[in-house]
């Protein structure tokens, strides 16, 4: 079976094909690097020529509110348009758990206008909502950074693995069409403040962590369970210490 990924050469995307392929799949990682480009329509009609599956993992290469809304409206109408047009049978996507309930972030606005545009494209879906990734929680910290301490929120976190969130993503497209949305998640959940301080105790960062309920996360308050998932998710089997053991060092 063919299957196309957009945003394939990213971290998610790199993972992903590299498992489809394992399963014998002819797997095409598009992007703009590799020609195929969301946006501007170059090269998207010919790699999604015979395609059966085509998985959404782009991202904004800006997270201003105004461009990061037009990029996924704009990369949305057309690849789901191309896709029409191709005879795709499925279309998968990743998105973020909790992008409904966070109005005041302009990525996850962006995010429920994606998903709006796949509900309505007439094409089978699934829409795959992930937990944070645990690959940003040194983000997270330096986000929240004044000085040597960091002020985080204290609602929940449930981070999980790129790597699990690859073997969902790979069987969400292995499997029928959901025509709805799955969700996934982390095996741990603790508060944000508390997970991000774990993970500078890990890399021997000496910061300290200030809880604060009132500080934002990137631009959005949160609130206990604003990012964590309630709705039957699939629970990934990479706890932070796995993770951490095997994670690759910047």
């Amino acid at each position: 079976m063919k299957i196309v990924i957009i945003g394939g050469t990213g971290l998610i995307g790199s993972k992903t094909a590299e498992r489809l392929r394992k399963h014998g799949h002819e797997v095409i990682a598009a992007a703009p690097n590799t020609g195929v480009n969301t946006i501007t329509g170059e090269g998207l009609a010919k790699a999604l020529e015979n395609a059966e599956v085509v998985i959404d993992l782009a991202n904004s290469p800006s997270f201003e509110d105004k461009a990061v809304l037009e990029f996924f409206q704009t990369s949305g109408k057309n690849l789901t348009a191309a896709e029409k047009a191709a005879g795709v049978k499925h279309h998968v996507a990743l998105s973020i758990v909790g992008a409904d309930r966070l109005p005041d972030s302009g990525y996850l606005r962006a995010k429920v206008a994606q998903e709006k545009i796949i509900r309505e494209s007439g094409l089978p879906y699934t829409i795959v909502r992930s937990t944070q990734f645990m690959e940003f929680l040194g983000g997270i910290a330096q986000a929240g950074a004044v000085g040597d301490t960091t002020r985080l929120s204290t609602g929940n976190l449930q981070p999980i693995a790129s790597d699990d969130v690859a073997d969902f993503v790979a069987e969400a497209a292995l499997a029928a069409p959901a025509n709805g949305i799955i969700e996934i998640a982390g095996p741990e959940r603790a508060r944000l403040c508390d997970f991000v301080a774990r993970y500078l105790k890990a890399i021997g960062d000496s910061r300290a962590v200030v809880p604060d309920p009132q500080a934002p996360y990137f631009g959005t308050k949160l609130e206990e369970g604003s990012l964590v998932s309630d709705n039957k998710p699939s629970i990934g089997r990479i706890d932070f210490n796995r993770w951490f053991a095997t994670a690759p060092r910047k």
